[in-house]
Protein backbone atom coordinates (compact mmCIF):
# COMPACT_ATOMS: atom_id res chain seq x y z
CA UNK A 1 0.00 0.00 0.00
CA UNK A 2 1.36 3.89 -0.45
CA UNK A 3 -0.20 6.72 1.08
CA UNK A 4 -0.70 9.82 -1.56
CA UNK A 5 -0.93 13.87 -0.91
CA UNK A 6 -2.01 15.83 -3.53
CA UNK A 7 -1.03 19.52 -3.73
CA UNK A 8 -0.39 22.29 -5.76
CA UNK A 9 -4.00 23.11 -6.96
CA UNK A 10 -6.03 26.76 -7.34
CA UNK A 11 -7.79 29.25 -8.91
CA UNK A 12 -6.23 30.03 -12.43
CA UNK A 13 -7.62 31.97 -15.43
CA UNK A 14 -8.24 30.16 -18.44
CA UNK A 15 -5.33 30.14 -20.64
CA UNK A 16 -3.01 29.34 -17.57
CA UNK A 17 -0.98 27.02 -15.95
CA UNK A 18 -0.37 24.87 -12.90
CA UNK A 19 1.40 22.32 -11.89
CA UNK A 20 0.35 19.44 -9.62
CA UNK A 21 2.41 17.09 -6.90
CA UNK A 22 1.31 13.98 -5.38
CA UNK A 23 3.70 12.49 -3.16
CA UNK A 24 3.79 9.03 -1.81
CA UNK A 25 4.90 6.84 0.79
CA UNK A 26 5.18 3.82 1.89
CA UNK A 27 6.89 0.67 -0.27
CA UNK A 28 9.25 0.87 -3.17
CA UNK A 29 7.48 4.31 -5.30
CA UNK A 30 9.33 3.09 -8.57
CA UNK A 31 7.65 0.00 -8.78
CA UNK A 32 4.13 1.52 -9.21
CA UNK A 33 2.23 2.91 -12.53
CA UNK A 34 0.80 6.31 -11.40
CA UNK A 35 -2.48 8.09 -13.00
CA UNK A 36 -3.79 11.15 -12.50
CA UNK A 37 -8.15 11.39 -12.56
CA UNK A 38 -10.54 14.05 -12.15
CA UNK A 39 -13.77 14.55 -10.87
CA UNK A 40 -15.98 18.01 -11.95
CA UNK A 41 -19.28 18.71 -10.27
CA UNK A 42 -21.90 16.23 -11.29
CA UNK A 43 -19.99 14.36 -13.13
CA UNK A 44 -18.03 10.78 -12.52
CA UNK A 45 -14.85 10.58 -11.70
CA UNK A 46 -12.62 10.57 -15.54
CA UNK A 47 -8.87 9.64 -16.40
CA UNK A 48 -6.23 12.25 -16.97
CA UNK A 49 -3.10 10.63 -17.79
CA UNK A 50 -0.61 7.79 -16.21
CA UNK A 51 2.59 6.85 -16.32
CA UNK A 52 3.96 3.48 -16.20
CA UNK A 53 6.75 2.27 -13.47
CA UNK A 54 8.97 0.35 -16.20
CA UNK A 55 9.15 2.31 -19.29
CA UNK A 56 7.69 5.84 -18.02
CA UNK A 57 5.36 5.50 -20.92
CA UNK A 58 2.91 7.76 -20.84
CA UNK A 59 -1.21 8.16 -22.09
CA UNK A 60 -3.46 11.00 -21.75
CA UNK A 61 -7.45 11.61 -22.27
CA UNK A 62 -8.18 13.39 -25.87
CA UNK A 63 -9.44 15.94 -23.75
CA UNK A 64 -6.37 17.02 -21.92
CA UNK A 65 -3.74 15.74 -25.11
CA UNK A 66 -1.20 18.38 -25.50
CA UNK A 67 -1.87 20.37 -23.12
CA UNK A 68 -0.91 18.25 -19.64
CA UNK A 69 2.19 16.31 -18.95
CA UNK A 70 2.81 13.18 -16.68
CA UNK A 71 6.03 13.11 -14.93
CA UNK A 72 7.68 11.37 -12.34
CA UNK A 73 10.98 11.49 -9.97
CA UNK A 74 11.46 8.21 -8.49
CA UNK A 75 13.85 9.83 -6.33
CA UNK A 76 11.20 12.05 -4.71
CA UNK A 77 8.55 9.69 -4.41
CA UNK A 78 6.39 12.55 -6.71
CA UNK A 79 4.60 12.44 -9.65
CA UNK A 80 3.62 15.40 -11.26
CA UNK A 81 0.97 17.11 -13.73
CA UNK A 82 2.11 19.93 -15.86
CA UNK A 83 -1.29 21.87 -16.99
CA UNK A 84 -1.00 24.04 -19.55
CA UNK A 85 -4.01 26.25 -21.66
CA UNK A 86 -6.11 25.58 -18.73
CA UNK A 87 -9.58 25.47 -19.75
CA UNK A 88 -13.01 26.01 -17.40
CA UNK A 89 -13.92 22.39 -18.20
CA UNK A 90 -10.84 21.53 -16.46
CA UNK A 91 -12.25 22.36 -13.01
CA UNK A 92 -12.21 19.37 -11.07
CA UNK A 93 -11.08 17.68 -8.03
CA UNK A 94 -7.82 16.19 -9.25
CA UNK A 95 -6.77 12.55 -7.63
CA UNK A 96 -3.57 10.58 -8.33
CA UNK A 97 -3.28 7.09 -7.81
CA UNK A 98 -0.90 4.06 -7.77
CA UNK A 99 -1.49 1.01 -9.84
CA UNK A 100 1.03 -1.66 -8.45
CA UNK A 101 0.73 -4.37 -11.07
CA UNK A 102 1.07 -2.30 -13.80
CA UNK A 103 -3.02 -3.42 -15.25
CA UNK A 104 -4.43 0.14 -14.87
CA UNK A 105 -6.28 -1.45 -11.59
CA UNK A 106 -5.76 1.49 -9.37
CA UNK A 107 -5.70 0.73 -5.24
CA UNK A 108 -4.35 3.56 -3.90
CA UNK A 109 -5.77 7.43 -3.97
CA UNK A 110 -5.22 10.47 -2.73
CA UNK A 111 -7.57 13.10 -1.16
CA UNK A 112 -7.81 15.29 -4.26
CA UNK A 113 -6.76 18.85 -5.00
CA UNK A 114 -9.43 21.51 -6.22
CA UNK A 115 -8.68 22.82 -9.60
CA UNK A 116 -10.73 25.77 -10.58
CA UNK A 117 -10.73 27.67 -13.86
CA UNK A 118 -12.19 31.22 -14.59
CA UNK A 119 -13.24 31.97 -17.78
Amino acid sequence: QVQLVESGGGLVQAGGSLRLSCAASGRTFSNYSMGWFRQAPGKEREFVATIDARDGNTYYADSVKGRFTISRDNAKYTVYLQMNSLKPEDTAIYYCAADPSGTYYYTDWGQGTQVTVSS
